[in-house]
C-alpha cells in the first residue's frame, strides 16, 4: 500500500471524553442491575478516538476539541500531546465539565452507552474559526456529531472552501441536521445510523446499498455504511463496492467505528484505491475489537500490517 508509507495530514474537529466503562455478563433490561462487572477507566469521545487513531496508523494529526477545566481534561490533553497530536486547538471552559461516556459491555462485545456532552458542547464557532491555520495546513478534516451543529456546518463549509478531503462520521444521529450534504466527500454511517437517516431499514447489503444510494442522492460524494461481521458497503459514483470483515475475536466493540474513521482519514485522498483503504479501515476496526476499552483498543500501524499480512496468506 505504497499511499500509506505518505503520512496524510488530518485535522479532527469533535468531541473529548472519559470513558466509564463496565464489563458485565450480559447488558441489563430496562429497569434491571446486573451485578458482577469489572471496571474501566479510560479516554475516549469519538472525536478523540478518531484522532488517536489515525496518528497511531501513521497520519499527522491536530486535533480542536473542547474540555472542561478539571482533572479530566488536562490528563485527556496530556494524553493526546504523548501520542503526538497537535492540541493547540484543544480548548478549555469553565462553564461545563468535561465529557464523560457511561459504556456497559457484554460478553460477546456488545454495547450500551450514555453520554452527557459537558465541554463537547462548549466547542465555539468562534474557537474553531481561530483555527485558521489548522485548516490551511489540512489534507484531511474529520467529523462527527457531538459538538454543536453549528460548528461542525462551518467546518465542512471551511474544508470544502480550501479544497480539503472531508470526512462525516454521522455519530450519533440528531434531530436538526443542517443541509451540510454536499460539503461530505465520505459520509460513515453505521446500519443503524444510516438507517435513521434514510428511513431504510439496514439489514444486509442489499439494504446497505440502498441506504448508500439514498445517501448520495443527497449530495454525498461516497456513503460508506459500516456493517460490523458483514464488513463495509460503500456507495460511490461508480457504482457500490463491498469490503469483507476480516475475521477475528471480539471482545469489545467500543471504538471500533472509530478505529474505522481514523483508518480512513489516514488513507483517503493518498493515492491508494477506496477498495484498499476499505481493506485497510477494516482491519484497524477489527483489531479494535480485540481489547478492551476505547483508546487503548485501538491499534498501530504495524498490527495492522500484521493482520492484512496474515490474511493475505491466507492465516
Amino acid at each position: 500500500m505504497s499511499a500509506h508509507d505518505r503520512a496524510r495530514r488530518v485535522l479532527v474537529v469533535g468531541s473529548a471524553n472519559v470513558d466509564f466503562t463496565v464489563a458485565v455478563p450480559r447488558l441489563p433490561a430496562v429497569g434491571e442491575t446486573v451485578t458482577g462487572g469489572t471496571l474501566l477507566v479510560n479516554h475516549g469521545g469519538k472525536g478523540a478516538n478518531q484522532a488517536v487513531a489515525a496518528r497511531r496508523l501513521g497520519a499527522e494529526v491536530r486535533f480542536i476539541a473542547c474540555v472542561g477545566d478539571d482533572s479530566s481534561g488536562r490528563d485527556i490533553r496530556a494524553a493526546l500531546a504523548a501520542e503526538g497530536i497537535g492540541v493547540e486547538g484543544v480548548g478549555v471552559t469553565r462553564e461545563a465539565a468535561t465529557g464523560t461516556a457511561l459504556i456497559v459491555v457484554d460478553q460477546a462485545g456488545r454495547n450500551q452507552i450514555a453520554v452527557a456532552p459537558g465541554a463537547n458542547w462548549r466547542l465555539s464557532l468562534e474557537h474553531v474559526r481561530a483555527r485558521a491555520d489548522d485548516f490551511a495546513w489540512a489534507q484531511v478534516v474529520v467529523c462527527q456529531l457531538e459538538t454543536s451543529l453549528e460548528t461542525l456546518a462551518w467546518t465542512l463549509e471551511e474544508a470544502r472552501r480550501r479544497g480539503v478531503v472531508t470526512v462525516l462520521n454521522p455519530a450519533p444521529v440528531r434531530d436538526g441536521l443542517p443541509d451540510i450534504w454536499r460539503l461530505v466527500d465520505y459520509l460513515t454511517p453505521n446500519e443503524g445510523e444510516a438507517g435513521r437517516l434514510t428511513g431504510t431499514d439496514v439489514r444486509d447489503l442489499r439494504t446497505a446499498a440502498a441506504a448508500a444510494h439514498a445517501l448520495r442522492t443527497r449530495g454525498v460524494g461516497t456513503a460508506i455504511v459500516t456493517l460490523g461481521a458483514e464488513g463495509a458497503m460503500a456507495g460511490t459514483a461508480q457504482g457500490e463496492i463491498h469490503a469483507r470483515a476480516l475475521p477475528v475475536s471480539v471482545v469489545d466493540t467500543t471504538a471500533a467505528g472509530d478505529a474505522f474513521n481514523g483508518a480512513l482519514a489516514a488513507t483517503v485522498g493518498g493515492g491508494d484505491t477506496l477498495e484498499s483503504a476499505l481493506r485497510f479501515a477494516n482491519a484497524a476496526a477489527g483489531l479494535a475489537c480485540t481489547r478492551r476499552g476505547a483508546q487503548p483498543s485501538l491499534p498501530t500501524r504495524a498490527e495492522v500490517d500484521r493482520l492484512l499480512g496474515a490474511q493475505g496468506r491466507g492465516g
